[in-house]
């Protein structure tokens, strides 16, 4: 049997409910097919569970720092692992019911089932039919697992089941030092795990400004230890896990792995859209429409690896659900791009980064914390912000940071860079004293010195004074 719709959305995590959202503004005649949860990754095993564990471990590793402040007692602090992540389970739970209510009242609209492509404009959807003037693809993604780690079994983890742990054992590896390696392997070391931490790349995070890297990898290492530069390999030894890599190892409970993410793309018959797919299995599509090729055909979120960001899904959901109804798909400008990584200090990639510039054409400005007063005051004082501007027309183009509060220096960043500002107009927007904010200041500064041209004064000191309550 086959029922026709006017849309077909293919997945029910935070891009295809983002497109439901508005599909649902322009017709009654949809149906959202979803294989697996719901609930979106975001909210069940991503961002929201994820930060719920590191709030836990931000509080720890804080009451451990109480008598640098004159506050005595914190020796007597203590975790309980089971505790944690029960809180972490209770509060992920809160954030899922809400988005169930979303699909909940689907009914009808809403089938349970792996939707594969017979041909551009028809589903098969188990033994059902679903023909659909158009079809949005919103599958998401899932970790990525070589084989050597999967034939861990229970003793390898992945962040769809890392939350689902009554308790964590004492020794731990984390496989990938990306942004969810590193944050988690940062938490789980201040909640008094042995964790060692491994990736065949010098670079962590995301970062690729070198200099930059050094200091969070040194900062990161002063809490676990981190092996950098080769691949690592499981050798299974009785009960316990050798990971080596290179001349390095260590003997551990379980293993996280931490590689990055796959799109649910595999066996949805792609190759019956007509167009030729790339070497991952993605198809042509123009990140402005979400549109696959000139077919009626849409994909968004992790499910085209373009920018697998939850931010950036909700985006190409709204994108893809605005355009499945019109005869012609409208352009869309994209967001500044704006990368998080929720260490301690955070780190952050703010529009165009290092590695993507010609440093002959840019003036890098910069800032290391140590000294800045109000990271001093709060026991903060480390890490560094590197600032790209544009050499010919002093434009801010792109930042990099392992910074205190990076979370919050890069939004107002990514502002600076969307507004297409420049260090001199930056400079002339009030700086509160005393915030750390006053160091994206000094960075500024330090670019606009590099400028050169007419001293233009920012209506505050143009120069350091050599005094640290005011600089």
């Amino acid at each position: 049997m086959t029922k026709s719709y006017d849309v077909a959305i293919i997945g029910a995590g935070s891009a295809g409910l983002t497109a439901l959202r508005e599909v649902r503004k322009q017709t009654d005649n949809f149906v959202l097919i979803n294989d697996g949860s719901y609930g979106t990754t975001c909210a069940r095993v991503g961002c929201m569970p994820s930060k719920t564990l590191i709030e836990a471990a931000i509080a720890f590793h804080r009451g451990k720092a109480l008598e640098t402040f004159g506050v005595g007692g914190a020796e007597r602090l203590t975790v309980n692992i089971p505790a944690v992540l029960r809180r972490v389970r209770r509060l992920r739970d809160g954030f899922v019911a809400g988005m169930l209510k979303l699909t909940d009242e689907l009914k009808d609209r809403s089938i349970a089932g792996r939707a594969r492509f017979l041909e551009p404009q028809v589903l098969a959807v188990g033994e059902r039919r679903v023909h659909a003037g158009k079809i949005i693809i919103a599958t998401g993604s899932r970790p990525i697992v070589p084989k050597e780690w999967a034939a861990l079994g229970t003793r390898m983890l992945t962040s769809d089941d890392l939350f689902e742990q009554e308790t964590l054992p004492s020794h731990m590896a984390v496989i990938g030092m990306g942004g969810l390696g590193s944050e988690i392997a940062q938490a789980l070391a201040r909640l008094g795990i042995e964790v060692t931490g491994f990736d065949a790349a010098e670079h962590i995070a995301g970062l690729s400004d070198t200099d930059v890297n050094r200091q969070a990898v040194a900062l990161l290492r002063a809490e676990f230890a981190m092996h950098l530069g080769q691949a690592a390999e499981p050798v299974i030894e009785g009960e316990r896990i050798r990971v080596r890599a290179g001349n390095e190892s260590a003997v551990v409970d379980k293993v996280l792995v931490a590689l990055g993410r796959r799109p649910n793309i595999d066996q949805m018959g792609l190759e019956n859209l007509g167009v030729e797919l790339d070497e991952r299995g993605v198809p042509p599509f123009d990140t402005r429409t979400m549109q696959i090729a000139d077919l009626p055909v849409y994909i968004a979120g992790d499910a085209n690896r373009h920018l697998p960001l939850l931010h950036e899904a909700l985006d190409e959901g709204y994108i893809a659900g605005y355009n499945a109804l019109r005869n012609e798909p409208v352009c869309f400008e994209r967001r500044v791009p704006l990368a998080i990584v929720f260490t301690d200090p955070g780190i952050a990639v703010v529009g165009q980064s290092f590695t993507t510039l010609d440093e002959d054409e840019i003036v890098i400005g910069e800032v290391d914390f140590s000294s800045q007063a109000r990271a001093r005051m709060g026991e903060v004082n480390h890490g560094m912000l590197r600032v790209y501007v544009d050499r010919s027309s002093g434009r801010l183009l792109g930042a990099e940071m392992c910074a205190p509060q990076g979370e919050h220096l890069a939004h107002l960043l990514a502002l600076a860079v969307q507004r297409k500002l420049t260090v001199r107009e930056l400079l002339r927007m009030p700086f509160y004293h005393p915030v750390l904010e006053e160091g994206l200041r000094t960075a500024l500064r330090d670019a606009a010195g590099k400028l050169g041209g007419a001293d233009v004064p920012d209506l505050g000191y143009c120069d350091r004074l050599g005094a640290d309550a005011l600089d």
